[in-house]
């Protein structure tokens, strides 16, 4: 069985000064299924990259393989990251039988943990429920726990799968602008698969398309927000080349 060669570079280290995330020949094979058919990705530090593509294209297995969430899988290439990295999931994976401050920490005690802990929920908009269970919170309040357990380790990578695809429309265009405003704060690089070309466009600097293994489509967004005409015109472009049909 291969292995995938994977390093960890240290916070400020020459190697990565400009890329946060460095993947080469990147393979991943199911069942003798070809899913990853050498990918080559840089992501920069503090850069906001959209993942999109069809259902089966590998989104969400190369993302996990750069989580480092694949062992065993067989497959081929190299990855760089860094050593401080967060995952967000499509759900917040709260533990229901701890408070909210316990699910931030993931058991540690240490006083300057748990200060962290609170700040970092009111940064996200929820100091004052640290005692609360997680059953006591909303959807996107309890995203927002997991975003705040994201934070506090300071990443300098997130790596995010459809985490706010389970949201109502309002909450979940609530979420997006306090990622997009604690992005702009803390400035990880950010891996953010998703199936929406419109969240895609309001959230990332550059958006890269998957499709049979490969990447298809590697454009930045610059000036995509600044006005509805260059917005539609960006969102039909990604559609076209995810081969949909526009409404």
């Amino acid at each position: 069985m291969a292995t995938v060669a994977r390093a960890v570079s240290p916070q400020g280290s020459p190697a990565e000064s400009a890329a946060a995330v460095r993947i080469r020949g990147l393979a991943r094979s199911f069942d003798g299924r070809t899913i990853l058919a050498g990918i080559d990705l840089d992501i920069a530090r503090g850069e906001f990259v959209a993942l999109l593509g069809r259902s089966g294209s590998g989104k969400s297995t190369l993302l996990r393989a750069t989580a480092g969430l694949d062992a065993g899988v067989v497959g081929s290439g190299s990855i760089e990251v860094p050593e401080r990295r967060s995952v967000l999931f499509q759900d917040s994976r709260l533990l229901p039988w701890a408070s909210v401050i316990d699910n931030v920490v993931l058991g540690s005690f240490t006083t300057a943990e748990r200060e962290r802990a609170r700040a970092a929920l009111r940064e996200v908009g929820l100091g004052g429920h640290e005692d609360k269970w997680p059953k006591a919170l909303s959807g996107g309040e309890q995203q927002r726990v997991a975003l705040a357990r994201a934070l506090v380790r300071e990443p300098e990578l997130i790596l995010a799968d459809e985490p706010f695809s389970a949201l109502d429309a309002l909450t979940r265009l609530r979420v997006q602008r306090l990622l997009l405003q604690l992005v702009e704060r803390h400035r990880p690089a950010v891996l953010f698969v998703t199936h929406d070309v419109e969240e895609a466009l309001r959230l990332a600097g550059r958006v890269v398309i998957l499709a049979d293994g490969r990447i298809i489509y590697d454009r930045p967004t610059h000036g995509v927000r600044d006005s509805a005409t260059r917005f539609e015109a960006a969102r039909l472009e990604i559609l076209e080349r995810l081969g949909v049909s526009p409404d």
